[in-house]
């Protein structure tokens, strides 16, 4: 595994919000493995695991001991209606008590300054959050591929590269990564259409699909992709390249609060 950068001693601390998941009659909340594996590993963090399902009471609290804040992907779509617009896909999933938690966190976290990433579902609920949409049915739109993945193939081949992305030149994203262009898998119907305020891209799909943002003017640090860097992270050198730059960026918050 890779050796995480650290700055101090203190291992920074990232809320990690839940999502809804029905089993057997009962409601569960959950977080998958493989999100929470590259920000231990990688990044050098600390996760701390939120419920979604209490409502926002406790929301600055558990913000008060955070040092950045990651939003995973999911299987469930965001609720249409938080970006005005009517549902298209009524057969998928929905989890509306994250959208309501996940919302407010990332204008609280925005406020505070504190780094954020955000992967497939995150990076869409940040652009709704900031007052952006959604392209419900990114295989339905003109001039747009079809981006999701073969749900008979297995695991490991559905997480395979799939298509490459072309980096915004000169942006500090493609400087991170050293290339102009990197492969990436595959695994999303719905993509970002107008982008929310503050929000600007750092790289798009072959067909010119949005496939990472960031925030500049409004954020010290936020990157969010459509794609899956979270599978078999420390087997991909841009996915290590992702998270440890998020683990520093944490890392340089806590360290400024602490001096």
């Amino acid at each position: 595994m890779p050796n995480p950068t650290t700055f101090t001693n203190r291992k920074p601390v990232v809320l990690m919000t839940m999502g809804a998941q029905p089993r057997n009659g009962h409601a569960y909340q959950v977080m998958t493995h493989k999100y929470i594996a590259p920000l231990v590993e990688i990044s050098g963090c600390v996760p701390l695991l939120v419920p979604t399902c209490c409502g926002t009471a406790d929301l600055e609290q558990y913000l008060d001991l955070a040092d950045g804040v990651y939003l995973s992907g999911a299987g469930s779509n965001i609720d249409p209606a938080l970006y005005g617009q009517e549902n298209l896909t009524p057969e998928k999933q929905q989890d509306r008590e994250r959208d309501l938690f996940d919302l407010p966190l990332i204008k609280a976290a925005l406020r505070r300054g504190l780094p954020i990433l955000g992967i497939c579902r995150g990076m869409q609920e940040i652009n709704v959050a900031l007052g952006g949409n959604i392209h419900q049915k990114v295989y339905c739109e003109p001039g747009y591929d079809d981006h999701r993945e073969d749900a008979d193939d297995p695991v490991d081949e559905q997480y395979g590269e799939s298509h490459p992305i072309n980096l915004v030149p000169g942006s500090w994203f493609a400087q991170l990564m050293g290339e102009e262009s990197i492969p990436v898998n595959s695994l999303h119907g719905q993509g970002i259409d107008r982008l929310g305020e503050g929000l600007e891209p750092l790289a798009h799909a072959e067909d010119g699909l949005i496939e990472a943002i960031h925030a500049p003017t409004i954020s010290p640090f936020l990157l969010a992709v459509q794609w899956h860097p979270e599978w078999k992270a420390s087997e991909n050198p841009h996915s290590i390249k992702i998270f440890q730059a998020f683990g520093d960026a944490c890392r340089q918050r806590s360290a400024r609060l602490a001096a």
